[in-house]
């Protein structure tokens, strides 16, 4: 006979490995605002005035990005594919929304916004294809 400790040991396992999958998420969350706290002030300086050209805008917000979310999965020792697959995650729907963008058919700000809503998702997407390799 097995002990009620014994029977619930499969459940906390996923309970564990699912609650590991949403830190790791909001790790690479926290990670993307470091990235665009520490590195948004540097493209001020070197570029005065990039509000003003809002593809050119959107396309750092999303290399600052990139850069504090791989720079994090590359310190929780990620591998490479990993952080190019998450790398290309988040940039394309910022890439997506330039067409739209140069067509006139949305604002600045609508491409911004709508990138950063669309990224989320697509990160997201991108854990779970890959679902095994984030819940460790």
């Amino acid at each position: 006979m097995t002990s009620t400790h014994d029977s619930h040991a499969p459940a906390r396992s996923a309970a564990r490995k699912n609650l590991r999958f949403a830190l790791h998420y909001v790790e690479m969350v926290v990670s993307m605002l470091a990235g665009m706290l520490l590195l948004g002030p540097l493209w001020s300086w070197a570029w005065p005035g990039l509000d003003d050209h809002p593809a050119a805008a959107a396309l750092v917000m999303a290399a600052d990005m990139t850069i504090g979310m791989g720079a994090w999965m590359r310190i929780r020792r990620h591998s490479w594919r990993l952080i190019a697959e998450m790398s290309a995650a988040m940039v394309l729907p910022f890439v997506a929304l330039l067409v739209p963008y140069a067509m006139g058919a949305i604002s600045g700000a609508a491409l911004m916004m709508g990138a950063h809503l669309l990224m989320l998702p697509a990160m997201l997407a991108t854990m779970l294809w890959r679902h095994r390799d984030y819940r460790h």
